[in-house]
């Protein structure tokens, strides 16, 4: 199941981050670690995913940086800064709360099927 594009776009920052807190990526390898990560549930496109990032570093909750690869391309790499993991902390508690509202709205339906 793929999430609605206006669902996603409200939990896509926290999910950055998250992936960011275990070490630096590239865009295309932290696209891909999210839909693997997720189980395909996930998908941030090239179109969502690089705007977002930009975002992100205006807020300096990531920073970014060139690096060249063995075979001498370009790539630039983003990671955490100790801001985006204090942010990341205060949504995924937000989260877990909204998560636990909705698993009591719904009757323990959730933790089923999860």
């Amino acid at each position: 199941m793929k999430f609605e594009s206006q669902l996603l776009k409200g939990v896509a920052p926290v999910v950055v981050l998250q992936i960011l807190s275990r070490g630096p990526m590239y865009g295309y390898e932290l696209s891909q670690a999210i839909e693997q990560r997720s189980g395909d549930i996930l998908t941030l496109g090239k179109g969502t995913l690089y705007p977002l990032l930009y975002n992100l570093e205006a807020k300096k909750l990531v920073q970014a940086k060139w690096e060249t690869t063995d075979s001498g391309r370009n790539r630039r790499y983003y990671s955490i800064t100790g801001k985006g993991e204090e942010d990341l902390a205060r949504q995924k508690a937000q989260l877990q709360g909204l998560a636990k509202g909705l698993d009591l709205l719904f009757g323990g339906t959730l933790k089923a099927a999860i």
